[in-house]
Order: C-alpha cells, then sequence, then structure tokens
C-alpha cells in the first residue's frame, strides 16, 4: 500500500473515515467536499483494495483520494471502498502521510449502533483534548481501522468522533449531526439543513415504499416449525 502526493500542505487538520454504519462517514465528508473549497492532492494505492471506482464530473475517482481545503487547512480523506483485512496497512499509511504533512490532528468520523431508536447521540474520544456541547464516550468497543489507527498512531494526536446511525441505510440525519459539531470544534461554517431535509425525505420515501411493499405481500399459510428454525 503506498500514497502519493502532489501537494504537501503543513501542519494541517485531517479528517478521515472509511464506509461504516449508516455510511456516516461517508455522505459527511462527501458533504464537506461539496460545501468547502476543495482539490485533490492525492491519493492512496493498493492491490489489494477492492477494484471500485466513480466517476465524477467526467474524471475518474480514485478508491481512496485526499483533498485540500486551504482557508481552514484541511485534508480531506475520501474513502468510496472497503479496508476490511487491509486495516492494519490502512491506518499505518495514514499515518505516514500524517506525519509527512506534520499533521495537527486526525479527525476520525464513524457510524455506531444506537442507545434508543429516538434520538441520533453523537459522542467522542480523544485522549488530548476536550469537545465542548458533545459528549465524551466512556465505554465501548472500537473495531477496523479506526482501532487500528488509534493503536497505530502514538505521536500524531487522534480524536474520533461517533454518530448513532439507526440503520445499515444511509443516515443524513447522524451526517448532518456531524457536520454541526465539526462546525463547532473546527471553525468552519457549512449549512448542515440540506442534510437534514435530505434525512426526512428519505425517511418519508423509505416508509412509504415499505407500506407499498406490506400491501403486496400475499399471506401464505405458516411454514413447518422445523423449516422456521433452520432459517430463522
Amino acid at each position: 500500500m503506498k500514497y502519493i502526493l502532489t501537494e504537501k500542505p503543513k501542519n494541517v487538520i485531517m479528517l478521515q473515515g472509511f464506509p461504516s454504519l449508516g455510511l456516516v462517514s461517508t455522505i459527511t465528508l462527501k458533504y464537506l467536499m461539496d460545501h468547502l473549497d476543495t482539490h485533490e492532492i492525492g491519493y492512496i494505492e493498493s492491490e489489494n483494495l477492492l477494484p471500485l471506482t466513480a466517476i465524477h464530473k467526467g474524471k475518474i475517482v480514485n478508491p481512496i483520494t485526499l483533498y485540500y481545503n486551504k482557508k481552514y487547512n484541511l485534508v480531506l480523506v475520501q474513502a468510496i471502498t472497503e479496508v476490511t483485512g487491509f486495516e492494519w496497512q490502512i491506518a499505518s499509511t495514514i499515518h505516514d502521510i500524517a506525519k509527512e504533512l506534520k499533521t495537527k490532528e486526525i479527525l476520525v468520523i464513524e457510524g455506531m449502533p444506537p442507545h434508543d431508536k429516538e434520538n441520533v447521540n453523537i459522542y467522542y474520544y480523544s485522549e488530548h483534548k476536550k469537545m465542548k456541547h458533545i459528549k465524551a464516550l466512556e465505554e465501548g468497543i472500537v473495531m477496523g481501522s479506526t482501532a487500528a489507527l488509534l493503536l497505530k498512531s502514538k505521536d500524531v494526536p487522534v480524536t474520533c468522533i461517533f454518530a448513532e446511525a439507526h440503520s445499515q441505510l444511509p443516515d443524513s440525519d447522524a451526517a448532518a449531526k456531524v457536520v454541526e459539531a465539526l462546525n463547532g470544534y473546527l471553525g468552519i461554517k457549512v449549512d448542515s439543513k440540506p442534510l437534514q431535509e435530505a434525512a426526512r425525505k428519505f425517511e418519508t420515501n423509505l416508509k412509504q415504499f415499505i407500506e407499498r411493499t406490506k400491501a403486496k405481500v400475499v399471506p401464505t399459510t405458516q411454514a413447518p416449525q422445523k423449516e422456521m428454525n433452520y432459517i430463522g
């Protein structure tokens, strides 16, 4: 696994997140890129990664791409591919990039299972800073690339922002809460209302789809208990 940098800004803050529960990190980073003035400064490549790409504005998008915002001196790591099985390698690569750019802090965005079904809660974990208006995560199990980065990065401060995602479906509401938290923490000004509206619209459309699907289901006789046990 290696990285290529076409620009090397210094003393940056790095935001990163790989696809996880509710795609919270993916939605958040894409939204920030759409609302901040950013340009590509590099990418991470490896033959071990899933060969996945996208076409955006007529250009091929690398599976893991680095973008830079000069106004706030931010580096955003956008990932559109899974890194399962290569968490240690990606954590090591991110750490190496952070060291080369003399990164002041790595901010990791993650989705997490909810404690209740009514509210979207945001938590943070940091050994070096306190975040206002956000609850500190005192107990929990962290896995994947985030855990690898926390264990790997001893000389670059790492702060994790965890957002409760209510399903495996894209959770724009949780992403909006993360954007609000980042506004306060980083001093950026990104309007999260369009994300909240998208979340409400998605939820309404999903409910309508579920209701239509239920209406089309034809009742059948109950399956034998043995078969039910096997399927369950």
